[in-house]
């Protein structure tokens, strides 16, 4: 395809360059804030944190803990394949969770800014053989750049929301030089699919959500028993990947409920561990005491409030908690991932903003394996009929897991798509021996 750039992409990459020597300014500030690895910031500015192996390289690239999370099963199966893998992310949370889960020999770095100068200097050091973007990270100087160098792209688990698809019809020009620039598009649904395709997207192939493939998140045995032990016999429920909004809701909805469940304990997960603080100050101005995981604290029995601020560590609240309401839905922000609680036999509640897995969403409740919160003020009662009703619980619970079951196979038709260009690099692979 030709390389002249429509003129959005001209000035995008303009401003981008421009902008290079406020970087430290930008970092800085990020760092303060808790969303930079103060000891990896090099990593930002396209500096390889270490030396690249020798042999053909596949680099994946996934925004943050969700992403990475449902790619865990595919980088497992790439990495058997005797290929050097490099994982790439952006956010502090992220790494972490690729320090504990990531198959030994897989290397981690964190993205680099959308800089040109800080792509070009990443794309040096690393050499990529074949680059995997996971859902929607379509960085432009970063796609442009990959695209240069000849580098096959694809996109993995691709979505493309209803919401991001009305926005990007205002510039056809600019999304559609990006995406025809991906060698194959692997979209989540037929609807993804559609849509991408209707931004200009030329191979595109409905392979399903990998998530659905995705094991249960893990649980440590031992952490989980001293929880158990912590938690005693008391009534719990739990709000997992809550955002702000949402969090003064679950205290609202504890309130209330303790009138009728005396002893209920809840236990709050914050989308971003940081604000743990924060949301731990909003009980204790509700009136209510609370503990905050991060500080190694326990709910004892006077704990109300308990703040699972911590990362990954969803696996240790879905085993412990019957209830789960999934956060981001009562809010605008699109809902987050319910499969993980479903595979682990909790029952589910979530609100109506579900727009990132609607798909999924649509099928638990069909199936009636997940509960309809349709407003915040619906919360309460939602939370006090599962409590009050073990047997209606208990199905809700079976039916989210047959569910999410039965949805899957997206691993195997990936690989099945990847496997030509996997091939390639095997092909290389024994060239160079």
């Amino acid at each position: 395809m030709s390389d002249r750039l429509p003129a959005a992409l001209r000035a995008y990459r303009l401003f981008a360059a421009a902008m290079t020597p406020l970087t430290p300014l930008f970092l800085a500030r990020r760092l303060r804030l808790g969303k930079e690895h103060g000891l990896r910031m090099d990593e930002r500015r396209g500096v390889g944190g270490k030396s690249r192996p020798a042999g053909p390289l596949v680099w994946l690239h996934g925004a943050s803990v969700g992403e990475l999370i449902s790619v865990l099963p595919l980088i497992e199966r790439i990495h058997t394949h005797e290929v050097n893998l490099l994982v790439t992310s952006g956010t502090v949370t992220s790494g972490g969770l690729a320090e504990q889960r990531l198959p030994r020999g897989v290397i981690h770095q964190f993205v680099p800014i959308d800089v040109p100068f800080f792509v070009r200097r990443f794309l040096d050091h690393w050499g990529p053989d074949l680059a995997l973007f996971v859902e929607s990270e379509l960085w432009p100087n970063i796609i442009i750049e990959t695209s240069r160098r000849a580098v096959p792209m694809i996109l993995v688990n691709g979505r493309l929301s209803a919401n991001s698809f009305r926005r990007w019809r205002h510039a056809p020009t600019t999304i559609g030089d990006l995406l025809r620039r991906l060698d194959l598009c692997l979209a989540r649904t037929p609807a993804d699919a559609e849509r991408l395709s209707a931004l200009g997207a030329r191979h595109v192939v409905t392979t399903g959500d990998l998530k659905l493939d995705g094991p249960a998140p893990p649980a440590e045995r031992d952490k989980l028993a001293v929880l158990q032990r912590a938690v005693g016999g008391r009534r719990l429920i739990a709000a997992a990947s809550t955002h702000e909004g949402e969090e003064a809701m679950m205290i609202d909805a504890h309130q209330r409920l303790r009138a009728n469940f005396p002893d209920l304990l809840t236990i709050i997960v914050p989308r971003h561990p940081e604000r743990g603080a924060g949301v731990a100050a909003l009980a204790q101005a509700a009136g209510l005491t609370a503990r905050l995981r991060s500080r190694g604290e326990l709910p004892d029995a006077a704990t109300e409030i308990y703040v699972a601020d911590t990362v990954g560590e969803l696996g240790l609240i879905y085993r412990l908690a019957p209830i789960v309401f999934i956060g981001g839905s009562l809010i605008r922000h699109g809902g987050q991932n319910p499969i993980e609680p479903a595979k682990l036999g909790a029952a589910i509640l979530h609100g109506p903003h579900v727009a990132n897995f609607v798909e999924i969403y649509a099928a638990l409740d069909e199936a009636h394996g997940a509960e309809l919160i349709a407003d915040p003020s619906k919360l309460t009662a939602g939370l006090a009929a599962m409590m009050a009703r073990p047997d209606v619980r208990a199905g809700v619970a079976d039916a989210a897991y047959r569910t999410v079951t039965a949805l899957g196979g997206a691993l195997e038709r990936t690989l099945t798509s990847l496997d030509p260009y996997l091939m390639q690099l095997r092909l290389l692979r024994a060239d160079d021996a």
